[in-house]
């Protein structure tokens, strides 16, 4: 059984969310089915949104707005 997408890295849910663009872009696939695939494309969109939305806070919390890394208080 495949993992779910939430368990797949950004990149696997990424190359996965192409090759279903792609095979919808044929236009040879049937209309339940790409209804079907359409939704799923639409829920991994969401996993690597939220993945993403993620990882850009943690680099914000390190960041300064100059770009330049935080300074850090480190404490016993």
């Amino acid at each position: 059984m495949e993992k779910k997408e939430k368990e797949l890295s950004f990149e696997e849910n990424i190359q996965k969310l192409e090759s279903i663009v792609k095979e919808l872009e044929t236009g040879e696939v049937p209309l339940d089915k790409a209804m079907e695939k359409f939704n799923e494309a639409c829920e991994i969109a969401k996993v690597c949104d939220t993945k993403l939305k993620s990882a850009t806070e943690q680099v914000n919390k390190i960041m300064s707005s100059d770009g330049t890394l935080k300074d850090f208080e480190v404490s016993e």
